[in-house]
């Protein structure tokens, strides 16, 4: 059975039930392979498996370095020659034909209703049937469309839904994820009612006294003659107060008609990073004095600027981007949509200091925008990594000429409300930066851009920025965006001294968490036969820097807005360094693993980013093959002074010296000799006086498990997470940071067990395993909650290990 959500709306007298119905549709039956008979209302599909959307058909397969390897040149990482890639797109089955049908029983109260299916995202090539009858389609994964279905609707019985959805081989550069990973719902509605996307709202004008709202809202008259319609716009503050009332009155006649309103609010509380309000726009559309549809829009009132000496100013506050890069997979969950793990990742990265989000490199899932509105993150909304000119062999650049409109003018009118959103990127390192025709192409797309939405800029991500600007591609959008160029913004500020310049995709550091390296030296194109690279943030990929190359650059250069590093989190796909021949299957670049752990560079963000005290010690202090050797010690710290003390005897204390780059962000001690015991760091504040300290102790024998749980409650919805990070530590409680215990959980009662990942991009045990090693004395598991009320019980264990039972409620909300 569907669940169906019926509007219940606050008018201004009386509470009504409002004819507009959203049926969420999670339940399908699901097959992997080509079954062209699927789409017939009287296939049997009995022997399909059924499966919950959102729903990734690859996570929870077996790995297998051979499924998406391949011969190519990849011009972006500096190929001169076609070169064996393994693990490029996850080594996951994620290429391939599936099928997903799903039933639904037509209520007495849908006839004369007018039915609408929308996708948030279906990956990809989706080909859409309703009762054995062809719909329509459309090709590119990540963008959300919708179909009218009313002419094919059964309003007497049941109907049959089937999506075809094909991932060709070779058409990612990264985990793509597969199937409907993203939100399918039916929108029923009357014959007149506010459009897909068709409501548009706008803050022209905002002061601390007076905000100014600009309402657009397209009105849909499918009743065959024309209608006298009456549109009435409550504003809702964010504790449901009505602030704004305005009513219109229109002649709708068939089609399309747009109903344009203005009103002013008195001191409207602003939306900022610090403080995220938001206001409710509620339309309600009355037809014969009846309400016949509501709609609800969540808007912010706030101002951006981009100045090309000053940088970035939000209500006209200056405001430095710092940003991360995310791909839109979830780690051990795929790319299926889970508010809850979009939310934990933003958690993280608020913690860090992170005030900006990218969405590389592609249309995110919107929950992720609701969530950025919500907590104050400002985003880059892009579109797309391949124009005319292909990446991959069956990539975007097959649609890009019939397709590219109509996907960048689904993205804006989606997204074009969310007072997060400040950007639109047309493009990342796009092929076209060296054509001559490149400047057209982009002149298109930013013109397609300012007609669906005229209050924000365009940009575009240049790895070929001095192509790009040659043959003016550059000026076709309005923020240039450097990829890697740090060295370079004076430079192209002082030539061009019109382009507004930020870091559109920065450092590239790579590192395997607690894993390091010696010698402790600055090292472009890191590679080891181990598969790893190392913790001390200073190794990099060749077109790439350290964090300290860009911070440099940064606080040096007033004009640049801030940037976006490559990446907050791990991804699967994209092995870098290991690409060619290794088990690598994810990421390196990520300042949190892929289960979610923070590796040492968080803190050094978290150091120079946040306002919180940050005092992080590194490496470990396990080092029995190094005794007598040296073993550099690395302090991330904001606190102005720091004093090292090895086993109770000081190494001195260290200031930052802004004389160099990395004794500016990083205290180090380069001459340290192991010798097992501790090290200890003690912070000092302005006034010379300890603030604060840390150590680190070498850990004993392995001897039991400890747990860490995100959630002591969670809401038995079926989708709600908690997050438990398992350690292996000594009798001490100390971590052991070199373990790899092979571990095993079982769970019983109210939840189970969604995922397991303990960060380590080259295991091969799958995501859905019942066991797997610690990586360097750390798991994640991922619990997920029943519909069903009551406890939870992990159990988690592992060989001589003392195990760990922890408790998770399961209750409602």
């Amino acid at each position: 059975m569907v669940k169906r959500i019926l509007f219940l709306i606050l008018t201004v007298c009386t509470l009504s039930a409002v004819a507009r119905e959203q049926i969420p549709l999670t339940s399908w039956k699901f097959h992997f392979g080509d079954v062209p008979g699927a789409v017939q209302i009287g296939f049997d599909d009995s022997g399909w498996k059924r499966v919950r959307v959102p729903h990734d058909w690859a996570i929870d397969q077996p790995f297998d370095m051979r499924i998406d390897m391949q011969s190519i040149q990849v011009l972006e990482d500096g190929d001169k020659a076609p070169k064996m890639r393994t693990g490029r797109t996850g080594a996951l089955p994620a290429f391939g034909i599936g099928y997903y049908r799903t039933e639904v029983v037509s209520e007495a109260s849908m006839i004369g209703k007018r039915i609408r299916v929308e996708f948030d995202g279906a990956m990809s090539l989706s080909k859409v049937y309703l009762n054995g009858q062809y719909v329509g389609e459309w090709p590119y994964g990540y963008s959300s469309f919708a179909f009218d279905l009313t002419d094919k609707w059964n309003y007497s019985g049941k109907n049959i839904l089937v999506v075809r959805l094909e991932n060709k081989p070779e058409s990612s550069r990264w985990y793509p994820g597969a199937g409907l990973y993203r939100h399918v719902r039916l929108i029923v509605t009357e014959p007149v009612s506010i459009g897909h996307w068709g409501t548009f709202v706008t803050t022209p004008e905002v002061t601390g006294q007076k905000g100014k709202v600009q309402i657009s809202t397209r009105i849909e008259n499918h009743t065959g003659k024309a209608k006298e319609v009456r549109l009435e716009s409550l504003i809702l503050d964010a504790n449901g107060k009505m602030v704004g009332r305005k009513t219109l009155k229109k002649r709708a006649d068939c089609g399309d008609c747009v109903f344009e309103q203005s009103l002013t609010i008195a001191r409207p509380s602003l939306w900022s990073v610090e403080e995220p309000c938001l206001y409710q726009l509620v339309s309600n559309v009355y037809m014969d004095n009846k309400l016949v549809d509501t709609d609800i829009t969540n808007f912010g009132f706030r101002t951006i600027r981009f100045d090309k000496d000053e940088g970035f100013f939000l209500n006209e506050k200056p405001v430095k981007l710092k940003g991360v890069c995310l791909h839109h997979d979830l780690g051990p969950l795929g790319t299926a949509v889970n508010v809850r793990a979009l939310e934990r990742q933003l958690e993280i990265m608020q913690e860090m200091g992170c005030n900006a989000i990218r969405t590389s490199h592609n249309p995110p899932a919107p929950e992720l925008l609701d969530l950025c509105d919500r907590m104050g993150f400002l985003v880059q909304v892009e579109a797309f990594d391949e124009w005319q000119i292909g990446k991959t062999t069956n990539g975007y650049h097959h649609y890009f000429d019939e397709w590219s409109e109509r996907d960048l003018q689904a993205m804006v009118r989606r997204d074009r409300n969310h007072p997060s959103v400040i950007m639109w990127s047309i493009g990342n390192e796009i092929r076209e930066q060296g054509k001559e025709y490149g400047a057209k192409v982009a002149r298109r797309l930013t013109e397609i851009c300012h007609r669906e939405d005229p209050t924000r800029p365009t940009t575009a991500g240049f790895n070929g920025h001095v192509a790009a600007i040659k043959n003016g591609l550059a000026d076709a959008v309005d923020l240039v965006g450097f990829n890697y160029k740090p060295h370079d913004y004076k430079k192209q500020h002082a030539a061009h001294p019109d382009f507004v310049i930020y870091g559109s995709e920065t450092a590239s550091t790579v590192s395997s968490r607690g894993e390091y390296k010696f010698p402790v030296t600055e090292k472009r194109g890191a590679y080891y036969e181990d598969y790893h690279v190392s913790s001390y943030d200073l190794e990099y990929p060749n077109w790439a820097s350290t964090p300290d190359t860009e911070f440099e650059q940064q606080d040096d250069c007033d004009f640049v807005l801030g940037e976006f590093v490559w990446t907050g989190f791990d991804y699967l796909g994209e092995p870098t360094p290991f690409n060619a021949g290794t088990p690598a299957r994810s990421s390196y670049f990520g300042i949190v693993d892929l289960a979610g752990m923070k590796k040492d560079r968080f803190f050094l963000y978290q150091s120079k980013w946040s306002n919180c005290p940050v005092l992080h010690l590194l490496p470990h202090w396990n080092w029995a093959e190094r005794l007598g050797q040296n073993v550099p010690v690395f302090c991330y710290t904001n606190y102005p002074e720091a004093e090292l003390f090895v086993n109770g005897k000081s190494m001195g204390s260290k200031k930052k010296d802004r004389k160099d780059k990395y004794e500016r962000y990083r205290l180090m001690w380069k001459d340290v000799i192991y010798q097992p015991g501790e090290i200890k760091v003690v912070a000092y504040d302005e006034k010379g006086m300890p603030a604060d300290s840390t150590c680190i102790r070498t850990a004993g024998t392995t001897h039991r498990l400890r747990a860490t749980v995100d959630r002591r409650e969670i809401t038995a919805d079926g989708k709600d997470l908690a997050y438990v990070m398992i350690e292996v530590v000594d009798k001490e409680g100390n971590l052991c940071p070199r373990a790899d215990n092979m571990l095993f959980f079982d769970i019983e009662g109210a939840a189970s067990l969604k995922a397991a990942c303990n960060g380590n991009p080259t295991d091969q045990t799958s995501f859905s395993s019942s066991y797997m090693r610690a990586f360097n004395g750390k798991l994640m598991l991922v619990v997920e909650a029943t519909e069903t009320t009551g406890q939870a019980i992990l159990k988690v264990y592992g060989g001589h290990l003392l195990p760990v039972i922890e408790k998770i409620d399961v209750i409602n909300k």
